[in-house]
């Protein structure tokens, strides 16, 4: 069995951040299945056994193996005052040598949508990611419809810089992704292209 080398939490106001366990499996595949209707719209499709058992286990294994090999910080939020399971933000793809970036993904349950938890969970990743782990850039892509999405990016400082056509394959269907970004040492303006490209 594969075992993070060292312990990785993250702490905010309300929340630990921290890596996925066998344990959460229950937790987590009621809330993907209580929030699938929420969340389909926004991700790529489920495969039949994405809320399995040992499509769970290959998860945490995985999320292991990453964070042992530096490419990806899979997190689980949890909330501290009651140790609800209620989503979960990855910092992929990490780049080192002069890119020295990584992409970032997030989801929460809908019973938890919209009360700042993911702005806390996002700003402690990016603060992770430049503090602890010398990256200069983070980069996230949405659709452009996902307007809450959007304002949640913008909000935690993530400036507009385009759309990539084709970007992902969402909900069955390859979509054009708005692309953002958060810049170690940013001095760039606030970007004001609106909300409906």
């Amino acid at each position: 069995m594969l075992r993070v080398r060292r312990k990785l939490k993250l702490e905010t106001e309300r929340l630990t951040l921290r890596p996925p366990v066998h344990s959460d499996f229950t937790p987590w595949s009621t809330l993907r299945r209580d929030s699938r209707d929420y969340l389909t719209p926004w991700e790529p499709t489920w495969a039949p056994d994405h809320l399995s058992r040992r499509s769970f286990t290959n998860r945490v294994y995985w999320a292991s193996r990453s964070i042992n090999g530096s490419t990806a910080v899979p997190l689980f939020l949890i909330r501290r005052e009651d140790e609800a399971l209620i989503g979960a933000i990855t910092l992929d793809n990490i780049r080192r040598g002069p890119a020295q970036s990584a992409t970032l993904g997030y989801w929460v349950g809908e019973a938890y949508a919209r009360q700042g938890y993911m702005s806390e969970a996002i700003r402690a990743m990016v603060h992770h990611a430049f503090e602890k782990m010398g990256l200069s850039r983070i980069e996230a892509a949405c659709l452009p419809e996902n307007v809450p999405s959007r304002g949640l990016l913008e909000r935690s400082g993530f400036k507009y810089e385009g759309v990539a056509q084709s970007y992902l394959q969402i909900n069955g269907r390859w979509r054009t992704h708005v692309l953002y970004a958060s810049l170690r040492g940013d001095r760039r303006g606030k970007t004001d292209v609106g909300l409906s490209i």
